[in-house]
């Protein structure tokens, strides 16, 4: 599709000649020699530039640019001027146009200018669309899930998202922590601003106030410039403090005062920043046994402590493993260009093994799973050995071992009553479709 431009320009022949030349060079172009007819053509129809000459007989170009501005186009506009308005063009700049060129000009000069300006503005529109796709897949009913408790973690984030309060997510490594905090930020108000993930434990103790406060030139070794810190970057926004169970005491009090006063000093700077931003922490670790062990600010903690959601491990919430199971599959598929999918046997084994490494375990296992695989189907043998060797550790001699065998053999038995009809099944059973559903999967049953 040919880009759409508006030129402005009330001397006719310039106008004539860079409409020549940007229709040569395949741009569909809209002239007009002043300005309330240009903005009358604004109104009504989308240009992707706006090239518009300062002086104008009626409506200056810094106005056109103002009414650009004020209704939001997503246009981008160049402004041609004179050499003694020069200074107009740089309040222009200062108002938002993106570019200007002073007369006299060659036409390639002005075609340059004028591709530079549609490749800034096609990786703004690319920003743009990557943004509302972020925005999409962190959304509430993209997120499997399944279970009773992680339906009421949803149900919390859904609350707090749209407010400014500090939120601490507790839970195992590779439960989704950092998915949770994430849906958070897109799901809020500052869904536009940044989001600065922070992991802390990755952090040299040495660099830590640099990477979080920022630091002057000079303030160290190795400080060649000012560098602005993390909070700094994420003003407006949301910092995440991943593993902020693992920062040592020494840091912990300036991470306090920020947290309270919003407030802070970059590394050899003696100016107080102040910044907006919604903190969201995480930790594997269990906050009040680190407070009491000394570990651990009892201040900082109640700070952090303000909305805490916890996430359970993977082992108790087994029935969304089919689902994720799925979601990884076709994750792996589409990149790996296959069409691969377990077999009953082998969801069975991975529906009855713990996932010490939560969700994150469970993502390798198909990732690895599907990229050795040498045929559509992956068998319970493809799958790690270790898989095996936890699973028949925990069964062997064990109650629960008893009562599952004694559980699948009585499904088995209803099962073959009712001729494999499943509805028939569980109401026999007791239990509804999806739970008998998810029963014969752990089991391997198949009939």
């Amino acid at each position: 599709m040919k880009e759409p431009i508006l030129l402005i320009e009330d001397e006719k022949l310039m106008r004539v000649t860079l409409e020549d030349a940007l229709k040569s060079s395949g741009y569909d172009v809209i002239s007009f020699e002043n300005g309330r007819d240009a903005i009358d053509a604004l109104r009504e129809s989308y240009f992707s530039i706006v090239v518009t000459d300062v002086r104008l007989p009626d409506v200056d170009g810094l106005d056109i640019l103002k009414n650009i501005i004020e209704n939001k186009k997503d246009t981008q506009v160049i402004l041609m001027t004179a050499f003694g308005s020069i200074k107009d063009a740089v309040e222009a700049m200062k108002l938002g146009a993106f570019d200007y060129i002073t007369k006299p000009f060659s036409l390639d000069e002005f075609l340059l200018l004028i591709k530079r300006a549609l490749d800034v503005k096609s990786l703004k529109d690319e920003n743009i669309r990557l943004k509302k796709d972020i925005v999409k897949y962190y959304s509430l009913p993209n997120i499997i899930c399944e279970s009773t408790e992680m339906k009421n973690v949803f149900s919390l984030v859904e609350k707090v998202s749209e407010s400014d309060s500090t939120v601490l997510i507790l839970g195992e490594s590779g439960t989704g922590k950092e998915l949770i905090a994430t849906t958070i930020h897109y799901q809020g108000k500052r869904k536009d601003k940044p989001l600065i993930k922070v992991n802390c434990s990755a952090l040299p103790e040495g660099l830590i106030e640099s990477e979080l406060f920022g630091h002057e030139k000079g303030a160290f070794t190795g400080a060649i410039k000012r560098k602005p810190g993390r909070f700094e970057l994420a003003d407006g926004g949301t910092i995440f403090l991943d593993e902020v169970g693992d920062f040592p005491l020494s840091t912990q009090a300036k991470l306090l005062r920020v947290i309270q006063e919003r407030r802070f000093e970059r590394v050899g700077g003696t100016d107080t920043l102040s910044v907006d931003v919604r903190i969201i922490a995480a930790t594997n670790k269990n906050l009040e046994e680190e407070v009491k062990k000394g570990r651990f600010r009892e201040d900082l903690y109640y700070r952090l402590n303000v909305i805490p959601i916890t996430l359970p491990p993977l082992r108790e919430r087994k029935e969304e493993i089919p689902y994720l199971i799925d979601f990884f599959l076709n994750k792996y598929r589409d990149k790996l260009f296959k069409n691969t999918h377990f077999s009953k046997e082998a969801v069975s084994t991975l529906l009855n093994y713990d996932y010490p490494g939560n969700i994150r375990e469970l993502e390798n296992i198909v990732e690895r799973c599907v990229t050795l695989s040498i045929s559509d189907v992956i068998k319970k043998d493809d799958l790690p050995s270790f898989i095996f060797k936890k699973t028949d550790d925990k069964k062997q001699g064990s109650l629960s071992y008893i009562a599952a065998e004694a559980e699948k053999d009585h499904i088995i038995r209803v099962l073959r009553i009712t001729k494999g009809n499943r509805t028939k099944a569980s109401e026999m059973l007791g239990i509804s479709r999806k739970t008998l559903w998810e029963k014969i999967n752990s089991y391997g049953i198949d009939l």
